[in-house]
């Protein structure tokens, strides 16, 4: 047995931003309209000074600007309304200055949807361009010119307010899974820092833009695997009043039940009205679950490098396409699927293209699959029949 996604594509072509809809204040920023009965599985609509998007939602990867091997044309197509980008990245590559002159990234890129930008606080984890960090603020490297440069949390907020995005990311300090529990509580400690300082500057530097068009900005949650720690990360900042939380530190190492326990207790902690982000998940089931702990949102580059590595999403689960039984199958890469890549071309044509290093619709497929997914997933939610569907998929998945 398998399930089927359900494709909403009208539905998906309506949601995308509408400039009536770019007029409208977001002194609502997140709206809940449905929850789950049966468990913290919910829909809202967050308002951003582009548009409106319906929570839960996926945003690809457009680390540079743009997702690999996917144009903006392809995201519409697919109805992705949402993407994230790397402030960081872009402002060492001199990106953030020409964004700049176009008026924003979303002019830059011509993505009629919403962007959000991330800090680049993962990026202290680069030896081609991370130097060292103090409670100022990252020493980095530019990685084409070799030019050192200092990032301080207020140089970080003005480098997401020229790229324009929608929603800013607080600079953080991300601990990795190894690192010592005094570790992760002195990252802990200079995020929380850095949030205050990123949360002031911020203010300060919107404080004369009508609230329709100002930039949101959320703050990040760290800790690790450390309740206490975690906590103390939440509390911290809940105090500043940021427009909502992502919980960061996870898809580095720790088990799902490591994961879940942190994502059950965040959902206790961050205000009901706040959308929740929990960065760097990627894995469709990992996504149902945490859609059934109330996660909002969902962002990771797995499903696009899974794509160029040969590894994609079906309705029964993870297919290797390299495997040496696909080499002559004549089926699509999944019957449940409606996008063009499965309508037109088998398993053995993928597998082959993806022998000579081509790229014909796999990554395309592989976003269409999870856009899908969570269309699906809060259809099940308004219709009550979330945690079924979540329980059909889990029955079928296969890793």
């Amino acid at each position: 047995m398998s399930f089927t996604i359900i494709a909403l594509d009208k539905k998906t072509k309506e949601n995308f931003a509408k400039p009536e809809e770019m007029q409208n204040s977001h002194k609502e920023i997140f709206k809940i309209i449905e929850k789950s009965k049966f468990s913290k599985a919910r829909v809202g609509i967050l308002s951003t000074k582009s548009g409106k998007v319906e929570t839960p939602f996926f945003m690809p990867v457009a680390t540079r600007g743009v997702v690999k091997s996917l144009s903006s044309e392809d995201l519409q197509e697919i109805g992705i309304k949402t993407v994230i980008s790397n402030a960081l990245i872009l402002y060492l590559r001199n990106g953030s200055e020409i964004i700049k002159k176009f008026g924003g990234i979303r002019n830059f890129m011509n993505h009629k949807g919403i962007n959000f930008t991330d800090s680049g606080g993962f990026q202290m984890y680069s030896p081609r361009i991370y130097i060292k960090s103090n409670d100022k603020g990252v020493h980095f490297k530019n990685p084409i010119s070799g030019e050192k440069l200092f990032i301080t949390p207020e140089k970080d907020m003005e480098i997401q307010l020229d790229i324009n995005s929608d929603v800013a990311m607080c600079l953080d300090t991300m601990p990795m899974y190894n690192h010592s529990k005094e570790e992760i509580a002195e990252a802990v400690r200079k995020t929380s820092l850095w949030a205050e300082r990123c949360k002031k500057h911020h203010d300060e530097l919107q404080k004369d833009l009508p609230e329709k068009n100002r930039q949101m900005l959320f703050g990040i949650i760290q800790g690790g695997i450390y309740e206490d720690l975690r906590k103390k990360s939440a509390e911290d900042l809940i105090k500043l009043n940021f427009d909502g939380y992502s919980i960061g530190g996870f898809g580095l190492g720790e088990t799902r039940e490591e994961e879940f326990k942190i994502v059950e207790q965040m959902k206790k902690l961050i205000p009901k009205d706040k959308p929740i982000y929990l960065m760097g998940i990627g894995d469709p089931l990992e996504i149902l679950k945490s859609i059934s702990y109330g996660i909002d949102i969902f962002d990771s580059r797995m499903p696009t490098q899974n794509a160029r590595r040969g590894m994609l999403f079906t309705s029964e689960g993870k297919l290797r396409i390299m495997k040496k039984e696909y080499e002559f199958s004549k089926e699509p890469l999944d019957k449940n699927c409606n996008c063009f890549v499965c309508k037109n071309y088998s398993r053995a044509f993928i597998r082959y293209q993806l022998t000579n290093d081509e790229a014909v619709g796999k990554t395309f497929h592989n976003i269409y699959f999870l856009q899908k997914l969570i269309e699906t997933a809060r259809e099940k939610i308004k219709e009550g029949k979330f945690e079924s569907f979540l329980g059909e998929c889990e029955k079928n998945w296969k890793e």
